[in-house]
């Protein structure tokens, strides 16, 4: 197996970071694009470059903020200065906010919106020109179960924002397709430990709102947290996403999956995706573009 040159977006905790480290691992060479790697996240460098050193392996860090198009542009422009190319793309940055939909302002969710969507398509706009040019290459996007599975309450604004991504993803699984550029749709469920989803949540800023709904769902939140929380294994293990991304990406060209849930909790996304899946693959049969449910070679 030849290594290959891997960008992860949203890498200096949680699922990132994971990932970052199975791959390097598994022999590729990793950058873990992490913004504010002078400030806040300096130490989520430190860290990376620790693990690096102590298990020998091509894990680096560069500074990719996804809201930021020139950030974005700065860091593809690192890989393809050092290598001549991407191979990879790790589509995971994203933020979690947690409160009653009503009292987000609308600002606020076109916040959200920017880091968990437009964040993806800056990255693709950077990067894509160059894996088209190459006729090869490997989309992986982190998606949720949410997409497609159980939805509690307090969570919606998050939730639209990674089916927005989910949506896109799909799309662009085709739109890619005659290029020869793969797509993988790897889906977690509600791990509540080992990341900083919950930890690091937004909060509306309508405070007024969020007490009237206080007053009909005191302590929901709270008992929203709990019960997703009951509904893990206690052996649960918040790596198993790493690791399957991992694997995704070691695989040969042409057999990777399109899309695999990794969901402990089992909230019923993957019952669903496996129709809304058939039903995508039966449609393009209808109007004459199966070509597209794999990549050219």
């Amino acid at each position: 197996m030849s290594a290959k040159i891997i960008l992860i977006t949203g890498a200096s905790s949680g699922f990132g970071a994971l990932t970052a480290r199975a791959l390097a691992d598994a022999g590729h060479i990793v950058y873990a694009g992490i913004r504010a790697t002078q400030t806040r996240n300096a130490p989520a460098v430190r860290d990376a470059e620790d693990y690096a050193a102590a298990h020998e392996v091509a894990l680096r860090t560069v500074e990719l903020d996804v809201s930021s198009q020139e950030s974005v542009d700065r860091a593809v422009s690192t890989l393809i200065d050092a290598h001549g190319h991407i191979d990879v793309l790790v589509q995971n940055a994203g933020h979690m906010v947690t409160g009653p939909s009503e009292a987000f302002t609308p600002e606020q969710l076109a916040a959200l919106y920017d880091v968990n969507v437009l964040g993806a398509q800056r990255l693709n706009r950077a990067a894509l020109p160059h894996l088209r040019k190459r006729g090869s290459g490997l989309i992986v996007w982190v998606s949720s179960s949410s997409v497609k599975g159980g939805t509690p309450p307090y969570l919606g604004p998050y939730f639209a924002a990674k089916a927005a991504m989910d949506s896109l993803a799909t799309t662009y699984a085709l739109e890619l397709a005659r290029f020869g550029i793969e797509t993988s749709i790897v889906v977690p469920g509600s791990y509540t430990h080992g990341t900083n989803h919950f930890t690091h949540s937004g909060k509306p800023e309508d405070s007024a709102v969020v007490a009237e709904y206080d007053e009909k769902y005191p302590g929901l939140l709270e008992d929203v947290a709990r019960k997703l929380a009951a509904l893990s294994p206690a052996d649960a293990d918040v790596g198993e996403v790493a690791r399957e991304i991992a694997r995704i990406v070691d695989l040969e060209r042409g057999t990777r999956p399109y899309r695999v849930v990794i969901d402990p909790a089992d909230d019923g996304s993957a019952c669903v995706s496996v129709v809304a899946d058939r039903i995508r693959k039966e449609f393009l049969v209808r109007v004459g573009l199966e070509d597209l449910l794999a990549p050219a070679r």
